[in-house]
């Protein structure tokens, strides 16, 4: 069974798809602009040692997200 949880709450090795991007008005557009759109698949890579920020792979590319912004995309975790 498939869960759904924010980005944030993901462990390293773990993948999901994004199901919707809570964020609005700025915030919104740059994280869609980063390619966060419903949809897209994700590998969660790491996080830094004080847990802030996290690490993902995302359409070939990785990309670091702080905590406060990875709250606000909500993420279906996949299946092992």
């Amino acid at each position: 069974m498939s869960s759904f949880g924010s980005l944030r709450h993901l462990k390293p090795g773990e993948s999901g798809t994004i199901k919707k991007v809570i964020a609005t008005g700025e915030l919104g557009r740059r994280i869609r602009d980063m390619g966060l759109v419903t949809g897209a698949t994700l590998l969660m890579m790491g996080r830094a040692p004080l847990k802030d920020p996290v690490e993902i792979k995302l359409k070939g590319y990785n990309l670091a997200l702080r905590n406060n912004e990875a709250d606000h995309i909500l993420v279906e975790q996949a299946e092992l």
